[in-house]
């Protein structure tokens, strides 16, 4: 867009412009505006929208913390359940883990992310905040300089441009934030793990009392329980399968197979409400910043959901920039921002780390590899010593849980 056609678009204004209303923007807009920073959060999709789509629901201990400590845990306070145990499913048998009593003694708490995006939109908007719903983040302009701003697409079609002092990327890896970068000023980190899994949401309660690993000659499985009445599963399918290509009565009995159901009790079945196709991949940008442009969650780095890591990381990443952007805005000190991008990416690379170790045990080597018994034998080592080993039961729990 041209500056010519810059001065027919509506004109708005805020210190911080935060794209996207998931975990990371919500979190980021709530901490904003408890500290009196002036800033506007849009969202492309509707509200209703935004409140039902269905994601992970595992939270880890230090982000059950960050949301307490910043009043923003009332309902996962009322709603979520802790978990602390994992079952392992095996061609030599099963083993179970109680992480809550391995390294350093910490669970997860299962609050569906749809559940916890609703709270922290409520608190937000009742608070006073502004979530411009039904706006779409076209791109970001002159992020290397003082004033960068978002121009957006509202739900009649109109353009607005947004001036700010800094920017939010909070909208996923193809949003508006990412795309505006210029090429060459960032450097992309790109891993394509070679493994598919079919995402499965089923309207049936869980079957086990764990999260499930089944580790089958037919591909991996796996189950999360989400609540009372809906679980998780993931099926490994072959690379291009579509989300429909499957029969319901074709995807249980494989389920069933691969968790080894007639060794270990049966399936309670239901419909599936959700379906979709997931190719791992993990992703990072560094450094997470264009100037006052700052990329968080998904825009920052995508990790495969194999250790379920993403919306944890999303809101360890909006705390850390919160304080910082305050500190720059309120306290006239830019270290903290300067610094945001080092401190981030520790935690990613890390999470980074064990997600390729979980994908490399749970998939046989030639997914990604090349078919080899060597690999394949060291895969099978490695879920030796996690079922023998305490020294490797403790550095599990410490990644599983750890941020």
């Amino acid at each position: 867009m041209t500056e010519s056609q810059y001065a027919a678009v509506a004109q708005e204004s805020a210190d911080v412009v935060v794209i996207g209303a998931g975990p990371a923007g919500l979190v980021l807009g709530n901490l904003l505006l408890r500290r009196g920073v002036d800033c506007v959060v849009l969202e492309r999709a509707g509200r209703e929208d935004v409140s039902k789509r269905a994601r992970a629901g595992f939270l880890a201990a230090n982000t059950v913390r960050i949301l307490a400590r910043n009043g923003l845990d009332d309902g996962l306070r009322r709603r979520g359940r802790e978990h602390s145990v994992c079952e392992f499913r095996t061609e030599d048998g099963r083993f179970r883990l109680d992480y809550r009593h391995l390294g350093r003694g910490e669970p997860h708490t299962v609050y569906p992310q749809h559940e916890l995006v609703a709270d922290l939109q409520d608190r937000f908007i009742d608070a006073g905040g502004t979530v411009l719903f039904d706006t779409e983040a076209v791109a970001v302009a002159d992020a290397d300089g003082p004033t960068p701003s978002v121009t957006v697409r509202d739900g009649d079609g109109r353009r607005v441009r947004w001036r700010a002092r800094f920017v939010a990327a909070c909208d996923g890896r193809h949003g508006a934030g990412r795309r505006s970068i210029p090429p060459g000023t960032v450097h992309r980190h790109h891993r394509d793990h070679g493994v598919t899994w079919l995402g499965l949401l089923a309207e049936a309660p869980p079957s086990l009392d764990a999260v499930g690993y089944a580790l089958h000659p037919g591909g991996f499985a796996g189950h999360m329980a989400r609540s009372a009445e809906i679980t998780r599963y993931y099926l490994q399918c072959e690379r291009g399968t579509r989300a429909d290509a499957w029969p319901e009565e074709r995807i249980w009995d494989e389920l069933a197979l691969r968790l080894r159901a007639a060794e270990y009790g049966p399936l309670r079945r239901g419909p599936f409400l959700q379906r979709t196709v997931l190719d791992l991949e993990s992703d990072v940008l560094e450094p997470l910043r264009h100037g006052s442009l700052f990329l968080v969650g998904d825009a920052a780095a995508l990790i495969s959901p194999s250790a379920a890591k993403g919306a944890n990381l999303a809101v360890l990443e909006a705390e850390i920039l919160a304080h910082a952007l305050t500190d720059a805005l309120v306290h006239g000190d830019p270290g903290p921002i300067d610094r945001y991008s080092e401190r981030c990416l520790v935690h990613i690379w890390r999470a980074q780390e064990f997600s390729h170790w979980m994908v490399r045990l749970l998939h046989d080597a030639s997914d990604a590899e090349g078919a080899s018994l060597f690999q394949e034998r060291l895969r099978r080592s490695r879920i030796t010593s996690l079922r023998t080993s305490p020294t490797q039961q403790d550095w599990f729990a410490d990644n599983y849980v750890g941020i």
